[in-house]
This record gives structure tokens, C-alpha cells and sequence, in this order.
């Protein structure tokens, strides 16, 4: 892993769950994590409830847009997480990988969709503790 640890959030759609991740995290890194995201299907909008629910928190996910995984983004991260590609996510060796189990989003509304947004929050902050507590162990 580099000084600043590259993080890939990989779902199917990149426009619900790994979205969420994408923009909690780089809003809770403040630059200290390079944040990534890609669908292995990538949809063709943001999903409007996930928006909604980042946008009610003060943040702004519209900069964002659903990407496609590429060889380059897979390789590049230090540590992938997926949720629920399935088999459509390569798996690169030498990378860690993660995979978080969550509801999918998509077509639900902002009462369903709010607790796994809260889930997808509560991982993130954990994977940013980890992350920032091995780099600063590198750095001894």
C-alpha cells in the first residue's frame, strides 16, 4: 500500500451502494484516501434516492456519474470492495478485497433506501480508521 491508500468501491450499476461509499469516504478522508468507484454494468444515472439521502447530509454527489471497472482502476487500488457484482468482478492478485453484503437500492424508495446508505456509512468510517491507523503505522 502507498502513503495515500487507493480504495475502488465496485457494485453493478456504480449509481446506488458504491456511489454512497465513493462520496462518504472521500468526504470523511479529507484527501487522506484516494477514493475510486465503477460498476461491472454501469447504469445509465445516478440512483435518485441515494442522491437525495447524500444531499439531505450536506454533501454533493453530483460530480459523480456511473463508470465502468477497467484493468487500469482494478489494478491501481490497493483495496477493492465489492457489492454485489457477483462474478462480473475480476479479482486481481495481491489486492485485498472486501465484500460487503447490502440491499441493493435500485428502484426503492428514500424510507428503504436510507438504511443501507446508514450501513454503507457505518462501513466506511471503519474502513477509514484501519486504513489511516496502517498508514500512520508505516510511517513509524
Amino acid at each position: 500500500m502507498t502513503d495515500t491508500p487507493v480504495v475502488l468501491f465496485l457494485c453493478t450499476h456504480n449509481a446506488g451502494r458504491s456511489l454512497a461509499a465513493k462520496v462518504l469516504l472521500d468526504h470523511y478522508a479529507q484527501g487522506r484516501v484516494d477514493v475510486r468507484s465503477a460498476g461491472s454494468d454501469p447504469g445509465n444515472g445516478l440512483n435518485p434516492s441515494v442522491v437525495a439521502i447524500l444531499e439531505e447530509r450536506g454533501l454533493d454527489p453530483t460530480k459523480e456519474f456511473p463508470k465502468p471497472l477497467t484493468d487500469e482502476l482494478a489494478r491501481e487500488a490497493d483495496v477493492v470492495v465489492t457489492m454485489g457484482c457477483g462474478d462480473a468482478c475480476p479479482v486481481y492478485p495481491g489486492k485485498r478485497y472486501l465484500d460487503w453484503e447490502l440491499e441493493d437500492p435500485a428502484g426503492k424508495p428514500l424510507e428503504v433506501v436510507r438504511p443501507i446508505v446508514d450501513e454503507i456509512d457505518g462501513r466506511v468510517r471503519a474502513l477509514l480508521a484501519e486504513l489511516t491507523e496502517s498508514t500512520a503505522e508505516k510511517r513509524r
